[in-house]
């Protein structure tokens, strides 16, 4: 069976950036993920969901 799921992360931050938003941003362009497959299921993909609104 093939399915989507969300994982969420939660972070504490500290930043040099004005706006928490710059921050948020650059954590998502810059973070590499890595989550592992397992015995029982097999990661097809996973990925960063953008979360910053073009202004």
């Amino acid at each position: 069976m093939q399915d989507k799921i969300l994982l969420l992360v939660r972070l504490i931050v500290e930043t040099r950036h004005t706006h928490i938003n710059d921050a948020i941003k650059e954590l998502e362009t810059k973070t590499r993920l890595s989550i592992p497959s397992t015995k029982n299921v097999k990661v097809l993909k996973a990925e960063i969901l953008n979360t910053h609104r073009k202004s």
